[in-house]
């Protein structure tokens, strides 16, 4: 399991409401680890490993801009 998935279960264990979801952040590693991922495929290109680990951080990124849009929307007609 990769960092970012590690950090996401934890948050989510650790229970969460829109307000705390709309805040939540990945920690500088992890997007330091996406920085090097992107910058890497441009150069070089990635070794297959790395492709799919950067796949699993863009799906990741994606439900999180699903879920944070949700929770706006609660926010919001609170």
């Amino acid at each position: 399991m990769s960092k970012a998935y590690d950090e996401l279960v934890e948050f989510l264990a650790a229970g969460s409401t829109p307000a705390s979801l709309l805040q939540f952040q990945p920690s500088q590693e992890t997007r330091n680890r996406v920085l090097e991922l992107i910058r890497k495929e441009k150069d070089t290109g990635l070794l297959p490993e790395e492709t799919s680990e950067l796949d699993d951080y863009l799906k990741l990124e994606h439900l999180m801009r699903l879920a944070k849009a949700r929770a706006r929307s609660r926010v919001e007609r609170e």
